[in-house]
């Protein structure tokens, strides 16, 4: 049935070629998925080829007791392959082999693995006005080998100067402490431009990687600076923290000590033998304050004689 109706279609009502991989790519199986065996429906059938077409396939039928050890085409596991009878791209074929009709048939391989381009260093000026040099890489693989071939003339060129492009632009809108601190989510963001602009071309971008970002010596050194002035703030802080906290655990200790007079004479054995552990010859004599005081008391007050009018 679906023969009769293709016949039906006059010549001067066929579409374009490109149009026609559209309508027909939606009864496809993925491009990437590997273990598709079953062939996509035949594009551009309906297209009548004349009859110098006709003619120049029947030729090419003969010749093909003897072109056929040069005719054979071997489509790989990871590769597809489209089939292009007189200029028309007629076939997206799965792996396996294939014969191509000598004068009639151009069979054009697509890779489907994953590929990586290298974004060479651009010189970048980021939105607050520092100028820096970032290279990345971009990994994307090719899922619709219809419009990877058919749609852009090299496909692997395009996404390479479109890296380069995009990456140039999204960091132009950052800041370099956003860049140095979230690549991650600047390499996210790039991955979804480039995934929108090449998806007519049949490629899907899986991930982009900032890899470095070399700054200028100067900024280098100034940046130092600042990370040296914070580490040392960070110290005087921590410090006067713990100084604060050891004045808290003295003013506590005072505080019993000055309810358990027996404490200070513990802490003062403590000293005593902390002291004849590390010096043996020293003679340590223990000496009351409370005598001191007194003898200043005494020192102070005046004689009683005197006091005799």
């Amino acid at each position: 049935m679906q023969a009769q109706k293709v016949s039906q279609v006059p010549q001067e009502e066929t579409k374009d070629t490109t149009i026609q991989i559209q309508q027909h790519v939606r009864d496809m199986a993925p491009a990437n998925d590997l273990q598709t065996t079953r062939e996509p429906d035949i594009l551009g059938s309906g297209a009548s080829t004349g009859y110098l077409g006709q003619y120049i396939i029947i030729f090419g039928y003969l010749l093909l007791p003897f072109l056929f050890p040069f005719r054979v085409v071997v489509v790989q596991q990871y590769e597809r392959a489209l089939r292009f009878r007189l200029g028309r791209m007629v076939q997206i074929v799965p792996p396996g082999v294939y014969y191509a009709v000598p004068l009639v048939d151009t069979f054009r391989k697509v890779d489907l693995r994953v590929r990586t381009v290298e974004v060479p260093r651009q010189s970048v000026i980021t939105r607050d006005g520092v100028s820096c040099n970032v290279d990345a890489v971009i990994y994307y693989s090719v899922v619709n080998a219809a419009a990877a071939i058919c749609n852009v003339a090299s496909y692997a060129n395009s996404t390479f100067l479109l890296g380069q492009t995009t990456l140039r632009s999204v960091l132009g809108q950052v800041d370099l402490d956003t860049l140095l601190a979230k690549r991650d989510q600047i390499g996210e963001e790039m991955r979804k431009v480039l995934d929108k602009e090449t998806e007519s071309w049949g490629i899907r971008v899986s991930n982009v990687e900032i890899r470095d970002v070399v700054l200028p010596t100067d900024m280098i050194r100034f940046m130092a600076s600042q990370a040296e002035a914070e580490r040392e703030r960070r110290a005087k802080i921590i410090s006067a923290d713990g100084e604060f906290q050891s004045s808290q655990k003295l003013a506590e200790a005072a505080a019993v000590m000055q309810r358990e007079p027996m404490t200070l004479q513990l802490r003062y054995l403590q000293t005593l033998a902390q002291i004849s552990a590390e010096n043996n010859s020293t003679i340590v004599f223990p000496l009351p304050i409370d005598i001191f005081r007194a003898l200043a008391r005494s020192a102070e007050s005046p004689p009683v004689g005197n006091n005799i009018p």
